[in-house]
C-alpha cells in the first residue's frame, strides 16, 4: 500500500468540507429564488451562515488552521453571496452591480493576498465588515420575501445594497491604493 498523499490529506478536513458545502449550495439557494421557492433558499441560505461561522472557529480549536483554508472559506463565501446576489438581482430584488461588485473584491483580495504575502499588509477593515453586510442585505431580502413583505422591507433593502455598492468600490480602492503603495515601496 501506498502512503495516502499529503498533500490531499491537508485538503480533507471538516472546516473545509463546511466551506465546500457552502460552494456547492450557493446553486441551489440561487435555483430556488428564480424559481419562486424562497423557504428553500432561506433554508439554504442558513445552513450556509452557520457553517460561515462555524469553520474558522472549528479549524483554529482542531488544529487545522491553514492559508489555504482560508482562501477557500473566502472562495466559499464569494461563491454563495455573489451567485445568490445575481439570483436576487434577478428577480430585481437587488441592484445587479453588488454582485459584481463582490466578485471583483473577492478576486482583487485573492490577489494582492498573493502579491503581498509576507509584506505585512493589512486587509481593509471596510472590506471585512461588507463581508458582513453581503450577508445581512440578502438575508433580509430573502426575509421579506419569505414573509410577502417586499412592499414594506424593500426600499430599506435596496437603499442597504446601493450604499454596499458605494462601499465595496471604496474598500476595493483602498485595497488597490495599499498594494500600490506597498509593492512600489518594495522596488
Amino acid at each position: 500500500m501506498h502512503p495516502p498523499n499529503r498533500q490531499a490529506a491537508r485538503w480533507l478536513t471538516v472546516p473545509n468540507a463546511l466551506s465546500f458545502a457552502r460552494i456547492a449550495m450557493a446553486p441551489l439557494a440561487a435555483w430556488a429564488v428564480v424559481t419562486g421557492r424562497f423557504e428553500v433558499a432561506l433554508l439554504c441560505f442558513g445552513v450556509a451562515v452557520v457553517s460561515d461561522l462555524a469553520d474558522g472557529p472549528l479549524a483554529r480549536h482542531s488544529g487545522q488552521s491553514s492559508p489555504a483554508g482560508m482562501i477557500l472559506d473566502h472562495a466559499a463565501d464569494a461563491t454563495f453571496v455573489v451567485t445568490l446576489g445575481v439570483a436576487l438581482s434577478l428577480e430585481r430584488v437587488l441592484p445587479m452591480l453588488l454582485p459584481v461588485g463582490i466578485a471583483l473584491a473577492f478576486v482583487q483580495y485573492t490577489l494582492d493576498s498573493r502579491l503581498l504575502a509576507g509584506s505585512g499588509f493589512r486587509p481593509s477593515r471596510l472590506g471585512r465588515w461588507n463581508g458582513i453586510a453581503y450577508f445581512v442585505v440578502e438575508g433580509a431580502a430573502l426575509g421579506a420575501l419569505v414573509t410577502d413583505n417586499p412592499a414594506g422591507l424593500m426600499p430599506w433593502i435596496s437603499a442597504l445594497a446601493w450604499m454596499l455598492v458605494v462601499t465595496t468600490a471604496i474598500s476595493i480602492l483602498e485595497r488597490g491604493w495599499w498594494t500600490w503603495r506597498t509593492t512600489s515601496s518594495a522596488r
